[in-house]
């Protein structure tokens, strides 16, 4: 690809520091993933900046977790330039924890995965989560919203509250490709999967659109891609409804690597995406690759 990107959302663990209880289910990614392998996998791909995204650790290695990324930021031999570090709006140790880096340039915004059993829907809601929320929009720091696709009118409605917050909607609102492109019904889809009606999908990533304090973050569906399925033809009509619902000035990559291994190697995620939005304007293909993040992360 001849435009370099910015990958906004780049996981790394390394498990012989940090625990990620979420693993025990997912034994595929259950490894080691250091930026020397992030890099080897990325061959082929020009990244000129990452972003940092947390991987929801234990609770007691959040502040650990944190020390570890700034580390990898300050170094000259990698391209991280900057975090969306965890956070958990509501709880005790919140403001404790986001005032440590409240003036700290490298720390651009927060994440509280939203779709994890525990919690259900409205959690986002509460007035707790809502208070925490615009504390970090005061602070500069963005939020990023995480959450089961059916229940994104929670994300409406956690946007509409906190007008003064920067917020990005992650993986494309955890869209399921195939329900969007019409191959299978949400019936056919087990509750693990996260199955929602298209046209509601739809709806509510036009209301999100609509709010000039958010923005989206194309990632994450293409671990969902089915075996043997073509990459691009499978994955635009969520790409696309994305892109016109937001905007050229409102879109920007990640890979959402290693997790997006499960469906489909680092450049063949890339590749997809480049044909897909290689009709549009080469100003616009620029926008999405870098110049949207740079800007939008300060970078």
């Amino acid at each position: 690809m001849a435009i370099p990107l910015v990958d906004v959302h780049q996981h790394l663990w390394d498990l012989d520091h940090f625990e990620l209880p979420w693993l025990s289910s997912v034994p595929a990614l259950n490894d080691h993933y250091r930026m020397s392998r992030y890099l080897e996998e990325a061959n082929g791909v020009e990244v000129a900046k990452t972003v940092y995204m947390e991987v929801d650790v234990a609770p007691g290695q959040i502040g650990m977790e944190a020390d570890f990324v700034l580390g990898l930021i300050d170094a000259d031999d990698n391209p991280m330039a900057g975090a969306t570090l965890r956070a958990r709006p509501g709880e005790a140790d919140f403001g404790d924890h986001v005032s440590r880096f409240a003036s700290d340039d490298r720390v651009k915004g927060y994440r509280q995965v939203l779709q994890i059993p525990e919690l259900g829907p409205g959690h986002c809601l509460s007035d707790a989560f809502i208070r925490d929320v615009r504390k970090l929009g005061e602070q500069g720091k963005h939020f990023d919203i995480c959450m089961r696709p059916a229940e994104l009118g929670d994300g409406v409605k956690l946007v509409e509250a906190c007008t003064d917050t920067r917020f990005v909607v992650d993986h494309c609102g955890n869209a399921h490709v195939e329900i969007v492109n019409g191959s299978v019904s949400p019936d056919e889809v087990d509750p693990g999967g996260m199955p929602h009606d298209a046209d509601q999908w739809r709806r509510d990533m036009e209301a999100l659109g609509a709010r000039e304090n958010t923005i989206c973050k194309i990632s994450g569906i293409i671990a969902r891609l089915p075996e043997g399925n073509n990459a691009a033809e499978t994955l635009a009509p969520t790409v696309n409804h994305c892109l016109e619902t937001f905007g050229a000035d409102r879109v920007v990559f990640g890979s959402d690597w290693p997790v997006c291994t499960l469906g489909a190697a680092y450049p063949t995620w890339v590749n997809a995406l480049a044909n897909i939005i290689a009709d549009r304007s080469e100003d616009d293909q620029r926008k999405f690759w870098s110049g949207n993040a740079e800007r939008f992360y300060t970078l």
